[in-house]
């Protein structure tokens, strides 16, 4: 009877080993996981990019890499990271319903909200006071002005309206104005208008193909999308007429003086050929996913190469 009764106290305390395994969230222990999740919360990718557009447009101001680039590029490092994590505690409970992203650090539980609060809090103090230091009022100002305009309007926003990345693309728009302005440049200055309008028309796109991968997730945590207005047909072709807008766009560069050497001007539009020579198959009857997914990944590298393009010009003219 005894070993009976302890065999069953035995199974019994696995059933609640086994459960709370099961329902406990897991916890990072060692230093590199709190890394690792710390940098999945500043959306490094995304974040990297803020900051390359920002040195680019200090670059295209000053024709030079000088240590004055260090301070404003670090500080949108950190402010554009802070905004992230906001970002990642704004949609934690919409990010839980999609496949995509419910592994992520706060829906899975890895991470407890108020320690996200904490990161984003002190990532945006630290950016903001680096920028102020380094580049003024006025480069702080345009920092906060993207934090407020991604956290505060292009986030409400689209759990609203499927539209709400065209007034969200001013996002992507204002890191190269940032660095311009650091570096000393006016920001009403025709040239980077013209590039920061680049990189507006670009943002439409790239957000577009990513919703024709993966809509129906976005459908499925109550986004209101254009796969729900469009068919796939529809707004694959309203979506290669965003990308030739942006292949436009590009050579609309020159005209405003900010490219020098001839050489960089052909090297941009054969990038330009490139990528709406191969978003054509957009256009066929026949859809398949990875065109999508071919097509993202030639815009996000289409712009890369106009960045890289244009800053050697700066540096070698």
């Amino acid at each position: 009877m005894t070993s009976e009764m302890d065999s069953l106290i035995v199974k019994a305390e696995n059933k609640i080993s086994s459960f709370q395994t099961e329902a406990d969230p897991p916890v990072a222990k060692s230093l590199s996981e709190r890394l690792k999740l710390a940098a999945e919360l500043m959306k490094l990718r995304i974040t990297s990019f803020v900051t390359l557009t920002t040195m680019f447009g200090f670059i295209c101001f000053t024709g030079k890499i000088t240590g004055g680039i260090v301070g404003p590029v670090l500080g949108i490092l950190l402010l554009s990271s802070g905004s992230a994590v906001f970002n990642h505690l704004q949609e934690r409970k919409t990010d839980a319903l999609m496949k995509r992203t419910r592994n992520r650090p706060l829906p899975s539980g890895k991470v407890s909200p108020a320690d996200a609060l904490m990161l984003a809090i002190v990532l945006t103090l630290a950016g903001s006071a680096i920028l102020y230091l380094s580049s003024g009022l006025l480069v702080l100002g345009l920092g906060l002005l993207n934090l407020i305009w991604y956290n505060g309007i292009y986030t409400p926003l689209k759990k609203i309206n499927p539209l709400a990345i065209i007034p969200g693309s001013i996002v992507g728009a204002l890191p190269p104005m940032i660095g311009w302005a650091a570096a000393g440049g006016s920001i009403l200055d025709p040239q980077i208008l013209i590039l920061g309008f680049f990189f507006f028309i670009w943002q439409v796109p790239h957000f577009w193909l990513l919703l024709m991968i993966f809509g129906k997730d976005y459908e499925k945590a109550g986004f209101p999308t254009l796969t729900q207005i469009f068919s796939v047909d529809q707004l694959a072709r309203i979506t290669f007429i965003w990308i030739a807008s942006t292949f436009v766009t590009s050579m609309l560069i020159p005209l405003f003086g900010v490219l020098k050497n001839n050489f960089i001007e052909f090297g941009l539009l054969a990038a330009g050929i490139w990528l709406t020579v191969n978003s054509l198959k957009l256009l066929k009857s026949e859809k398949e996913n990875v065109w999508f997914m071919s097509a993202f990944k030639n815009i996000n590298i289409f712009a890369i190469l106009v960045v890289i393009l244009l800053t050697i010009d700066k540096l070698i003219v």
